[in-house]
């Protein structure tokens, strides 16, 4: 699906996109863990917790806050360090203070003032809300997992998005950060899709091509005209 020549609705994935979930989940998993005398490898963490939360994600529908204390949990185990499941909150209760990037705010402002704006996320209501406060902008649509009662790769998030544009889907692009949960379903659907390929990332021969790749978010506000 190309680019629409009038795109009026943009949408974004939350974290990954415009905030620093790694430097969040890893900060707090170091603090709770120094409580241990135990040291985190952020280069064994990140990987691990991605691939255990999305199995978490795959069995019956739960708030993310509770994902989120499962994952710390399995993935505590699997590093060498054991934490108890009574302390398992350390990881929902430090959302709230996992940042933006640096280019975020005033991307958003950007596009907030030549596009209608939207979130998709995995998350619940709760904690997308204390998230919410570190944007300068409020959003004309939020689609949580919440609401849907799945997670990404699911389709559900994108087809209640494209239900509540109504006519306006056909104007829409959404950019994400993750392949797996955003880019994929969203080539599925048949929705435009700019891919923040912040790390690098190589697709396989199996995997097809977003609409568009950029480095940065910056990078696609500029692509959309919105820089």
């Amino acid at each position: 699906m190309p680019i629409p020549k009038d795109v009026q609705f943009v949408t974004f994935d939350c974290y990954g996109t415009l905030i620093d979930w790694e430097t969040g989940v890893y900060d707090a998993f170091q603090k709770e863990a120094d409580r241990d005398g135990f040291t985190i490898d952020r280069d064994v963490l990140v990987p691990r917790f991605i691939e255990v939360q999305r199995e978490i994600q795959r069995g019956s529908y739960e708030l993310y806050a509770e994902v989120l204390r499962r994952t710390a949990v399995r993935v505590a185990e699997e590093l060498g360090w054991q934490l108890e499941p009574s302390r398992a909150n350390f990881l929902p209760n430090s959302v709230p203070y996992w940042q933006p990037f640096r280019e975020t705010n005033a991307q958003l402002e950007r596009f907030s003032k030549k596009y209608e704006i939207g979130v998709l996320s995995n998350i619940d209501d709760k904690l997308l809300g204390a998230t919410r406060r570190h944007f300068r902008v409020d959003f004309d649509l939020v689609v949580t997992a919440q609401q849907v009662r799945s997670y990404k790769p699911d389709p559900a998030h994108f087809k209640e998005c494209a239900r509540r544009m109504g006519k306006l889907r056909r104007n829409w692009v959404h950019i994400a950060s993750g392949y797996p949960t955003d880019v994929e379903p969203c080539l599925k659907q048949r929705v435009p899709v700019i891919w923040v390929n912040r790390h690098g990332e190589k697709l396989e021969s199996s995997q097809k091509k977003p609409t568009a790749e950029v480095k940065t978010f910056r990078d696609a506000g500029k692509l959309l005209k919105a820089a």
